[in-house]
């Protein structure tokens, strides 16, 4: 696990791509936000099953 493992994080800045373990800041701020607010999302599909 190193600069040349494409899998981790740094792999992933020595290569210069993104994905799940580094994602792009737009997608970060995103992802974050849309975590919050699926939350209740969910335990209201769950209270109606």
């Amino acid at each position: 696990m190193g600069k040349g493992d494409q899998r981790s994080r740094r792999g992933k800045i020595h290569i210069g791509t993104f994905g799940r373990l580094r994602p792009r800041a737009k997608a970060a701020a995103k992802a974050k936000a849309a975590g919050k607010a699926a939350a209740p999302k969910k335990a209201a599909k769950k209270a109606a099953k």
